[in-house]
C-alpha cells in the first residue's frame, strides 16, 4: 500500500467498503435530546422517525486534537496519508484538520499528509474517497491522487430535496434560505452544493414527484458522458423515493454503478427525515 486513505463518517460509505479497501474513518459525534447515545446502533427508520416525533439531534465538529491523534497513528507507522474531509462550507471540521496537519508536518517532516476538502458531504464526499481507493490500487502516489481529487471535486454534482427546511435552517446550513422558502403549499426546494461547498437553493417545484423528476433531469443534462459512472443516492428514510429515482436514472442510461445508502446520523440530522440526494460526476457548470 503506497499511502493510507482516511476520511470521516460524513462520507457515508458502507462499512464493508471501508474494510475491504482498508480505509480509516474518524467518527463525528452527536447527541439526542442533549444526551450522547450509549451503545448506539444506527437503524435508519427508527432514527428518522424519532426526529419526526420531535427528538432533537445536535452535532459537534471534530477537534484538532482528535484529528492529530487520528493522523498520527498512520504517520508514526511510516505511512503517508491522504485525508478526504466533509465540506468546509458546512462544517468547521476541515479547519480543525488543517490545524492538526500543520503541526504534524513539523513532527513528521519525512512523511506526506495531504488534505482534500470535498466541498460536499454524504456520497458527494464518498465518491471522492472511492476515486482515491481506485487511484491507489492503480499505483498512483499520494500527491498525484490528492491533486486529482482537488480538481475532480468541482465535477461532483450534488442535488437534493428535503421534506422540511427547518433542519437546514436550524443548523445554518442553507446559504440562501429565503430563496428556498415556498409560498404555496407543497412547494419543494431543489438544492445543490456550490463551488464553495455551501448548500444553496436553485429551484422550487410543486410536489415531491416533480422534485424527483427534476433531479433525474439534472443527471440527464449534466452527467459525464462516454464512460462508466459511479452514482450515489442517499436518503433519510424514504427508500421508495430512492427506488423511483433509480428507475428514472436507468431510463436515461444504464452504464453506471449506483450506490444507495441511508444518510448517516450526523449529516442526516442536518438535512432531516425524507431527504433524497443524488451525487454524480458531471459538468462543472452545474455547480
Amino acid at each position: 500500500m503506497s499511502f493510507t486513505i482516511m476520511t470521516d463518517t460524513s462520507a457515508n460509505l458502507p462499512e464493508e467498503f471501508l474494510r475491504e479497501n482498508d480505509i480509516r474513518c474518524i467518527s463525528y459525534t452527536f447527541m439526542i435530546d442533549g444526551q450522547e447515545p450509549k451503545d448506539f446502533v444506527f437503524e435508519g427508520k427508527r432514527f428518522y422517525d424519532d426526529m419526526r416525533h420531535g427528538k432533537i439531534v445536535t452535532t459537534s465538529q471534530i477537534s484538532p486534537q482528535r484529528y492529530a491523534d487520528f493522523f498520527r497513528s498512520e504517520l508514526s507507522a511510516g505511512r503517508d496519508v491522504l485525508f478526504v474531509s466533509m465540506s468546509s462550507g458546512i462544517s468547521g471540521s476541515y479547519n480543525s484538520a488543517s490545524i492538526a496537519a500543520a503541526d504534524l508536518r513539523e513532527e513528521f517532516p519525512e512523511r506526506k499528509l495531504r488534505l482534500v476538502d470535498a466541498l460536499g458531504a454524504s456520497l458527494g464526499e464518498g465518491i471522492l474517497v472511492i476515486y482515491a481507493a481506485r487511484m491507489r490500487a492503480a499505483g498512483v502516489g499520494v500527491d498525484a491522487a490528492a491533486d486529482r481529487l482537488l480538481g475532480k471535486r468541482y465535477a461532483i454534482c450534488q442535488v437534493f430535496t428535503v421534506d422540511d427546511l427547518r433542519y437546514l435552517k436550524r443548523g445554518g446550513r442553507l446559504s440562501n434560505l429565503a430563496a428556498a422558502v415556498g409560498t404555496v403549499l407543497q412547494i419543494k426546494p431543489l438544492l445543490k452544493g456550490n463551488n464553495e461547498g455551501k448548500i444553496v437553493c436553485f429551484d422550487k417545484l410543486r410536489g415531491r414527484k416533480r422534485a424527483i423528476e427534476a433531479m433525474a433531469q439534472s443527471f440527464d443534462t449534466y452527467a459525464l458522458r462516454g464512460e462508466h459512472l459511479t452514482v450515489g443516492i442517499a436518503h433519510a428514510d424514504c427508500a421508495d423515493d430512492a427506488e423511483k429515482l433509480i428507475g428514472m436514472l436507468r431510463a436515461v442510461r444504464d452504464d453506471m454503478e449506483i450506490i444507495t445508502v441511508v444518510y448517516e446520523p450526523v449529516t442526516g440530522s442536518h438535512v432531516g427525515p425524507g431527504t433524497l440526494a443524488l451525487f454524480f460526476e458531471g459538468s462543472t457548470d452545474f455547480r
